[in-house]
């Protein structure tokens, strides 16, 4: 690892404040296993969970949510789960997308890398994670399976989340 990369990291927020959205027309926050997952981890990396809300699986919906959470200024970061596949009712990835000021194109690649690798085989290819910034905002969408939430969080987020932040507010 590159010294300023150790660097940044030292710099960073030890604390970032998340939303978690989960997309689903199914699920509730009582069997939302991935949402709650997502919880775990957050916590256990010494985040703090805002809160956790389940939209339906339609553009407009979460869209509003996103925004809402752009919005809400005890939010640093909106992490979602579910949706981003390539079935019709699949309208993470165009909704968020949609909202989003920077791209952050590696964490969809790596995340299809390693779901390769390590997990599903050349199904990664179905799956449409994105991650980028609203404003000063950091926002992740990854699939909804708890094998796909764990690989993101514990291989991505959550380790750098406080540098994504850092770099989001260096400017400040």
């Amino acid at each position: 690892m590159s010294t300023s990369t150790e660097q940044h990291r030292s710099e960073a927020p030890a604390t970032v404040s998340c939303l978690i959205i989960t997309v689903s027309d199914t699920r509730t926050l009582e069997t939302d296993k991935s949402g709650a997952l997502i919880r775990d981890l957050l916590e256990s990396g010494g985040h703090r969970v805002a809160g956790r809300i389940i939209v339906p699986d339609e553009f407009d919906r979460i869209a509003s949510a996103i925004r809402q959470a752009a919005d809400d200024p005890e939010v640093e970061a909106i992490l979602l789960n579910g949706g981003t596949g390539i079935a019709a009712r699949d309208t993470t990835y165009e909704a968020v997308q949609s909202l989003l000021d920077k791209e952050m194109p590696g964490f969809g690649e790596i995340f299809r890398f390693l779901s390769f690798t390590e997990d599903i085989g050349p199904a990664a290819i179905l799956s449409r994670a994105i991650a980028g910034t609203i404003g000063r905002k950091a926002v992740f969408s990854m699939p909804g399976s708890t094998g796909a939430v764990k690989l993101a969080m514990t291989r991505l987020i959550v380790p750098e989340l406080g540098h994504v932040m850092r770099e989001i507010y260096k400017d400040r």
